[in-house]
């Protein structure tokens, strides 16, 4: 399993994407930058889109993906919720044109919305996946994600504190970490559903203690402003929990 960060900001600058990344070039995992990161070729290998929740970063390039590919029909997988908010605030017909439906300019549908359930095992393209809770507004979800061969990563989406819930109910190789801010803005990071180092720290603890191994830890939203911070307390969490934790950037890959 190869992943490919396309996006690993929650700001978008010259210098920094949102929120996208590729797992073997053929799944996307968020849409923040799933278009201007890949030339057509790469665009054209994609199979499926999954959608933690339905925040603008991480939907957006939903329609720009739809009118670059429009001689087929790409499954985009995500809740009920999310599906409704990509539909009902994008590709609506005013914003951008129903490029689920045949009705469209394009006389075909162009996406095919497919909704997810909490802890169903649902085969997409390949990979098992499995969506779970997070604590997040708009029905935020994880996703576990597991290769034909095994290989498992465990990506938390857009999430606050909290996870102890369910980390005993998947085994990943690999977990790619919402880390947004610095552990000096940790109230402001826990009211808006995001995590900050301690926290990520609080929550890989339990997650040792539910599964009695760590796994590899990448991290992806920080915040640009913050970004030497975060970094210098992501290592300090490393050192102290002794694992590996991966400051994800914009064209970094990771092998599993």
């Amino acid at each position: 399993m190869i992943v490919r960060f396309l996006g690993t900001h929650n700001a978008e600058s010259k210098n920094t994407r949102l929120v996208s990344f590729l797992i073997d070039d053929v799944l996307a995992v968020d849409a923040g930058s799933l278009v201007s990161e890949l030339t057509f070729p790469e665009q054209r290998n994609i199979k499926a889109i999954l959608l933690s929740h339905g925040h603008y970063d991480h939907i957006r390039a939903v329609p720009a993906f739809a009118f670059n590919n429009s001689d087929r029909t790409t499954k985009v997988i995500a809740t009920p919720k999310t599906l409704e908010i990509l539909s009902s605030h994008l590709i609506d017909g005013v914003v951008y044109p129903e490029f689920t439906s045949e009705a469209s300019f394009l006389r075909k549908a162009t996406l095919r919305l497919v909704p997810v359930e909490l802890f169903e095992r649902q085969r997409i393209e390949g990979y098992e996946v499995m969506a779970v809770p997070v604590r997040h507004n708009l029905d935020g979800v994880g996703f576990q994600i597991t290769s034909g061969d095994g290989k498992t990563l465990f990506y938390t989406g857009d999430t606050g504190p909290g996870l102890s819930s369910m980390w005993g109910k998947i085994s990943p190789q690999l977990i790619i970490a919402d880390l947004t801010w610095p552990n000096n803005l940790a109230d402001a990071a826990k009211d808006a559903g995001h995590l900050c180092p301690e926290m990520l720290r609080e929550e890989l603890i339990e997650f040792r203690r539910a599964n009695d191994y760590l796994p590899k830890v990448a991290v992806i939203h920080m915040s640009p402003q913050h970004e030497s911070e975060i970094e210098r307390e992501v290592r300090e969490v490393a050192e102290l929990l002794q694992i590996s934790i991966d400051i994800a950037r914009e064209g970094e890959q990771i092998v599993l």
